[in-house]
């Protein structure tokens, strides 16, 4: 079976333009009113070229930005050299290499990244995110539906079954929206959904 970053070394380099001619308001901007005030602890899983990541320690937060795949993280430190982004080689359901001690997270942030996990990592990823999250602690998913590109690993997963996934572990919403592709591709959707922390 594929893994789930599966496609994404040999495809970095234009990956990395895709990634950073979207902006982070373009992508969150429905939620960014959702965001605890900085200076939170953010997890950013799946950081990618650290778009993300770069924009919110640019707003002041601290941010652990997790990409497994070494060509995107290349990219990021590149790109974002001496923003102050603490990068970090971790991959989901695991993420064996974030400590458990310490104060955890004020929020995690998962883009495009929760429909690479099969049935089964979703259940141990929403157990170890929800782990990490300090007491009222956000949460936020992407989850892209439509056509699977060509050698990649995903999977239907949809905003509701996250949701029930997430109440087993003491995660309720409090944001539930969809929106059409940013890059205009035929069939592609995305769901956001936040969920908190009791």
């Amino acid at each position: 079976m594929l893994s789930s970053n599966a496609g994404y070394a040999a495809e970095a380099d234009a990956l990395a333009v895709q990634y950073e001619e979207t902006t982070f308001e373009a992508v969150h901007g429905r939620v960014l009113g959702l965001l605890p005030a900085a200076p939170a602890r953010v997890l950013d899983v799946g950081a990618g070229t650290g778009r993300d990541a770069a924009a919110l320690v640019r707003r002041g937060y601290a941010v652990v930005a997790v990409e497994p795949t070494a060509e995107l993280r290349a990219h990021g430190r590149r790109i974002h050299a001496g923003v102050g982004i603490d990068w970090v080689d971790d991959s989901l359901p695991g993420l064996a290499a974030v400590p458990d001690a310490g104060p955890g997270f004020d929020a995690v942030l998962a883009t495009a990244v929760w429909m690479h996990l099969d049935a089964g990592e979703r259940v141990a990823a929403m157990e170890r995110v929800a782990g990490l999250l300090r007491p009222a602690g956000l949460l936020f998913l992407t989850l892209r539906h439509g056509p699977v590109p060509a050698g990649r690993r995903m999977f239907d997963v949809g905003a509701e079954e996250t949701v029930e996934l997430a109440s087993g572990h003491g995660l309720v919403p409090v944001h539930r929206s969809e929106r059409a592709d940013g890059h205009g591709r035929g069939g592609v959707s995305w769901s956001h959904v936040v969920l908190r922390r009791g």
